[in-house]
């Protein structure tokens, strides 16, 4: 294995940590609206949250600054094609923290409705972006001859040679994205509240599985068309079904054990399905780091990557680091769950 493909393991690593833990905050913040219905239900939701979702957004900062280090040309090529979603997505950041944040600073019903619908809608289209952008970085992007590409938000919804960000193929994914997310954000609120909050949570925690098995089902057909490059890695390397069986035994086991109300382990088994869905996004694109729709090469592990040395010194810094920061999160949930 590579110094580069080693860093690819650990970004991947953190993205799936933000997906996880920031995941719930996001499926709590689109079920927001609907499994509180006044004042103190909403109060009881953002108490489950509160304590810890900006620590959750470390790790989209920290994979950020990774992909900076590890893959410079990845970071200049996607943020120059993908800057209006970019951009998008950064306001969106900001309202869903101050929607968290200012919700309590002036004592009116006017001023707590608009900043619980801007958390309740960011979190929403946040998960529709991000959902987006796993659709592109799965299947591909229109390069030119001198390896560049600006996406526009649309074209004709078709996957063609210069694909917009938002396809049918990508479609599908933020349709998965949505389902999955609000399905773990409501196992984290069956878990963690009571009352109708936890009831009317449990409502949606069955419509979410079924909702995320028939788009997952979908998804994955359809990515077996946009991206032909996950049949043959499936096919050539066995390691790379890991990914699909952890998601398949995720999704079954959150079901069993939300059946038998075991909520803990349903949550549990909500993060391995989102972990083996990004493993297996991975799968469909290795050795690329951003495919090519048309008849430009794609950007490669090892066309991304700095330099070996300042990859290799970087780990060294890195695992302390990262040691420090699984400490951190270890304390902190510990000290929730009290």
């Amino acid at each position: 294995m590579t110094l580069a493909e080693v860093w690819f393991v650990l970004i991947l690593f953190m993205l799936t940590a933000y997906v996880v833990l920031d995941g719930f905050d996001l499926g709590a913040g689109i079920l927001h609206l609907f499994v509180a219905r006044n004042n103190a239900e909403r109060e009881m939701v953002l108490r489950t949250v509160g304590p810890v979702w900006d620590g959750n957004e470390v790790w989209l900062i920290a994979a950020g600054g990774t992909l900076m280090m590890a893959f410079p040309t990845l970071i200049a090529t996607s943020f120059s094609g993908f800057y209006l979603p970019l951009m998008i997505i950064l306001w969106l950041l900001v309202f869903r923290a101050l929607g968290i944040e200012l919700r309590h600073h002036v004592e009116h019903p006017l001023w707590r409705q608009f900043w619980d619908v801007a958390f309740a809608l960011s979190s929403l289209l946040l998960t529709v972006f991000f959902g987006a952008a796993l659709g592109n970085v799965v299947r591909g992007v229109a390069f030119d001859g001198e390896g560049r590409f600006f996406a526009p938000l649309w074209t004709n919804f078709k996957i063609d040679p210069e694909p917009g960000i938002l396809d049918w193929y990508t479609v599908c994914v933020s349709l998965m994205a949505v389902a999955a997310i609000t399905l773990h954000g409501a196992l984290w609120l069956v878990w963690r509240t009571g009352g109708e909050v936890q009831r009317r949570s449990r409502c949606c925690v069955k419509y979410g599985w079924f909702a995320t098995l028939a788009l997952t089902a979908i998804v994955t057909a359809a990515t077996a068309i946009a991206q032909p490059q996950m049949v043959n890695n499936l096919r050539a390397h066995l390691a790379w079904w890991f990914g699909p069986a952890l998601a398949v035994a995720g999704l079954f086991g959150a079901f069993h054990s939300a059946r038998h109300e075991r909520w803990p382990r349903a949550f549990i088994a909500s993060s391995a399905f989102l972990a083996g869905m990004l493993m297996s996004a991975a799968a469909a694109v290795h050795p690329f780091v951003l495919p090519s729709r048309g008849a430009a090469d794609g950007l490669t592990l090892a066309a991304a990557a700095t330099e070996p040395y300042a990859l290799r010194v970087a780990l060294y810094w890195w695992i302390p680091g990262i040691l420090l920061t699984l400490g951190y999160f270890v304390v902190n949930y510990r000290s929730l769950s009290k």
